[in-house]
């Protein structure tokens, strides 16, 4: 399932879930021109579906892409409105989190709840530094407290471990996580916290975002104070910051999604 998904989230157009490969290949061939003049939103019997020129838009995989709030539709139209003189997916990716969700969740819920579930038993928010002092204080500032909502909120405790070596979790604590996740059935919630999951490395991250618990650029700050640090110590180069920025794009767009979901 999560190939599935890491396929459908690139779309139809980016053929890795890398975003710097996805770029190097779609410069190699032809972007799609934009053929539309108007961008509008339509309500439907079951939704809202986006129009170009009047016609539905469909997802790659020939269906039609049919949305359950207007708030949703708007971010995906908002989209479409933004495009150039070609569709370039890699600046559309609500859109490529609403064409995963229909194409793919919709047909598998349970499936992308249970990797999100697989997830937390091995969470980064687990595998703690055993030095210096300086990061083990950081990892603890940034990772403790979501540690303690999952603990009040969920009813999931989680062992830490120093290093990389790996712990078993307790059993009742995966299974408290996958009866939060039992409540969030929707293929697009369950789609927008499968990509903020996978980007992160912790679906804790992901469920604290989620419930509005946690603000997305904290969670990504969270996510990445291991790498953060090492910047501080060795400096970072050009394509590694365009990669984290093409993610943190991702990231941003999976909790605007959530968000317009309520």
């Amino acid at each position: 399932m999560r190939d599935i998904l890491e396929d459908l989230e690139a779309g139809l157009y980016l053929s890795d879930p890398d975003p710097i490969r996805r770029a190097q290949i779609q410069s190699k061939m032809p972007l799609p021109k934009r053929f539309y003049a108007e961008v509008s939103v339509g309500e439907r019997d079951v939704g809202y579906a986006i129009l170009l020129d009047g016609k539905p838009v469909r997802t790659p995989g020939r269906a039609l892409l049919i949305l359950p709030t207007e708030r949703v539709a708007r971010l995906v139209a908002d989209e479409f409105a933004a495009q150039k003189s070609e569709i370039d997916p890699v600046t559309m990716p609500v859109t490529r989190i609403a064409n995963s969700a229909v194409d793919g969740v919709t047909k598998e819920p349970q499936a992308v709840a249970e990797d999100i579930v697989k997830y937390s038993g091995t969470d980064l928010l687990l595998y703690r530094a055993g030095s210096p002092q300086a990061l083990v204080e950081r990892q603890a500032g940034a990772w403790d407290p979501v540690l303690d909502w999952v603990r009040r909120e969920i009813g999931a405790r989680f062992i830490l471990a120093e290093g990389v070596m790996h712990v078993a979790q307790p059993a009742e604590s995966i299974e408290a996580v996958r009866r939060h996740l039992g409540g969030r059935t929707e293929p697009l919630r369950l789609a927008a916290m499968h990509v903020m999951t996978t980007l992160t490395g912790s679906a804790l991250l992901a469920l604290a975002v989620e419930a509005g618990a946690l603000d997305v650029d904290a969670a990504w700050d969270a996510a990445h104070v291991d790498e953060d640090w090492n910047i501080e110590q060795w400096g970072t180069d050009a394509e590694a910051q365009a990669r984290r920025a093409f993610r943190k794009a991702d990231m941003i767009a999976a909790a605007n999604l959530i968000a317009a979901l309520r």
